[in-house]
């Protein structure tokens, strides 16, 4: 049966990177011998403490429709967690708005600052659902390429370039999904002063703050003076550091009137995230032991990190990546492959999936279709295959091509 979109959802499109994923599962149901790197998602358990600690929930009745901004134990935790990452500085757990997962945050963001004939400006390549969350709030996103020389991230020249007398807003992602790069502490505020002075309202994702390869957390928007916050909004989030994707649980940390806004937004939309998650999500920010586990697991990301960057530069050495200091994610360049029958990162990936059973997303989802995405979220022994199969298939373009 034919209908008609309406214009909310008519620039929509679907996720590729769950659409990757999706074929992939599919594939393995089907009997092949499937590696799937697309995905985002941590390949380890959630620990122990925030898992106990939901069930107990679950045990103790807490099941019903919760508040709608978030159970007051798990605002207090985030507040007081965040605020701990960034020397101290004060965080009101009033300000806190919990969602169901951090896309869902991002969307009451957008739909609360932006709206039609607003332009948000994006630095690219960029995560597949900030364009489409602009899009829903009938504003119009701006890509604004990132720096080859620069790990592919922007400065205020670039974003200035792209601005319009109707940009209202910029959103930033780091550590970044795709490339795992990480802006430091002196290019987040030169950023955030030149939004400051052009009265742009900034959403600051650090979904992967914490997964960082420097010394400490990533550097954070929390931690540049009150005079640069006061139109910026925070989302952060348990899946992706505390290995709680399913659960569900993200954060947003605003402007009070901004927070109140998002709020009443979301008993619209979902209402408040689920009671048993929320209470997990609490223990997991608020209980020291759980840090440990943090620490474990962003260390084999470290060694998963390494192991992907030895085996690119030693068996591809020709091949440009961004240098991942964060997240788990390396992103890499596969033009130099392209011919007449492999033109594009899409046919790259394809081809890899058809011939080797090899799941990686293509640039084009990320806004450059120059470059592919690989997740490491996945076991040092897969890793080693899948990264053999990746060699074995450029090989076999690089033959042909010389053929």
């Amino acid at each position: 049966m034919a209908f008609r979109r309406s214009r909310n959802v008519a620039q929509l499109e679907a996720s590729r990177t769950v659409a990757i994923k999706e074929e992939a599962l599919r594939r393995q149901a089907a009997g092949e011998d499937v590696i799937d790197l697309s995905v985002g998602e941590p390949d380890f358990a959630t620990p122990r403490i925030p898992a106990e600690a939901g069930i107990k929930a679950i045990q103790q009745g807490k099941t019903r429709y919760p508040p709608n901004a978030g159970i007051l134990e798990l605002r207090a935790a985030a507040a007081r967690h965040l605020s701990l990452l960034s020397g101290g500085r004060p965080i009101n757990a009033d300000h806190v708005v919990v969602s169901t997962g951090a896309r869902q945050a991002l969307f009451n963001a957008c739909f609360t600052l932006f709206e039609g004939g607003d332009t948000v400006l994006i630095p690219a390549p960029a995560w597949v659902s900030y364009p489409q969350l602009v899009h829903l709030a009938r504003a119009q996103p701006v890509l604004v390429p990132g720096d080859p020389q620069w790990s592919l991230k922007v400065g205020v020249d670039q974003l200035e370039r792209a601005a319009d007398a109707r940009a209202a807003g910029l959103i930033l992602c780091s550590p970044v999904n795709p490339t795992g790069a990480v802006y430091t502490r002196a290019e987040l505020r030169a950023l955030l002063e030149w939004a400051t002075e052009r009265r742009l309202w900034v959403i600051s994702d650090e979904m992967y703050r914490r997964i960082h390869f420097g010394s400490g957390p990533a550097p954070s928007v929390h931690d540049l003076p009150d005079e640069l916050l006061e139109r910026v909004v925070v989302v952060t989030g348990v899946g992706k550091a505390y290995a709680m994707t399913g659960w569900r649980i993200g954060i947003a940390v605003a402007p009070p009137q901004v927070a109140k806004a998002m709020a009443a937004l979301q008993t619209h939309v979902t209402s408040g995230a689920s009671q048993p998650a929320q209470w997990a999500a609490a223990a997991a920010l608020a209980d020291e032991r759980v840090e440990e586990d943090v620490h474990r697991m962003v260390e084999t990301f470290r060694s998963r990190r390494d192991l992907v960057v030895s085996h690119i530069r030693k068996e591809h050495p020709g091949v440009e990546f961004v240098e991942p200091l964060g997240a788990f994610y390396l992103f890499f360049r596969v033009d130099g492959y392209f011919d007449g029958k492999l033109a594009s990162a899409a046919a790259f990936c394809e081809r890899l999936l058809a011939q080797q059973g090899v799941a990686l997303v293509p640039g084009e989802a990320f806004g450059d279709g120059r470059w592919v995405r690989l997740s490491y979220a996945a076991s040092e022994k897969l890793l080693r295959k899948a990264l053999k199969r990746i060699t074995d298939f450029v090989r076999s373009v690089e033959t042909k091509e010389e053929m």
